[in-house]
């Protein structure tokens, strides 16, 4: 296969972005050996930078690297799935809380700019329409203006998004589904926008109780 073009990164960050990116888009499977010389042939750089890679993505949870240095994408399970949900089930609702509050006509502009982005998924669904719905959440988180609790949710969007597909290819979503989570969506920016701190917090809870994550625990459980 030949090298992939290069956009104006260090090779370093090159490497550590693009492995990133085939891990959460699921182009590299749950338990999938990594070739580092085949890997490093197809991005077109040595295999120096892709082990810094390996080591960034082993600390971030999202590959194995043992005692040999041998690498594997790490295994999803329904314990992480559930533990995921927990945390998201209390942040998500309070970063909407103080989003309300705190909101300033930029973050505005930003939620509803996010908001006409949105499409439906589906189980043919690829990384490029996760990170579009990423960027709407992340455009609340923002509104929060508590850089902690940002930080901590973009961390964990980092995991989750792999649970999203395993949930939305063990069950996709329904034309009744697409419609629901438009509705939420559309709930949790108007609540933001006007101010309605209970509102959005209520709203981004609901939202995160019928979420791709939670129907992951169950896809993985069985």
């Amino acid at each position: 296969m030949s090298a992939l073009p290069r956009p104006a990164l260090t090779k370093n960050a090159y490497a550590y972005e693009e492995l990133r990116r085939r891990i959460l888009a699921g182009e590299l499977v749950q338990g999938q050996p990594i070739s580092q010389e085949q890997l490093a042939a197809e991005l077109g750089v040595s295999t120096t930078p892709l082990r810094e890679a390996l080591r960034r993505l082993d600390a971030e949870g999202l590959v194995h690297l043992d005692a040999h240095r041998d690498a594997r994408v790490t295994q999803l399970n329904a314990e992480e799935a559930r533990s995921l949900f927990e945390i998201r089930e209390k942040l998500d609702p309070l970063a909407a809380k103080l989003a309300a509050s705190r909101r300033t006509d930029a973050d505005i502009a930003a939620i509803e700019a996010a908001l006409k982005e949105l499409e439906p998924l589906s189980a043919s669904t690829g990384f490029e329409s996760l990170l579009v719905h990423r960027a709407f959440h992340r455009s609340v988180y923002t509104a929060s203006h508590n850089p902690l609790l940002s930080s901590l949710l973009e961390g964990l969007w980092d995991k989750a998004d792999r649970y999203r597909l395993i949930g939305l290819r063990a069950k996709p979503d329904s034309a009744e589904d697409s419609e629901r989570v438009r509705r939420e969506h559309l709930a949790i920016a108007e609540a933001v926008i006007s101010g309605d701190a209970r509102a959005a917090e209520q709203a981004m809870k609901k939202h995160v109780l019928g979420s791709l994550g939670r129907r992951a625990i169950a896809a993985l459980a069985d």
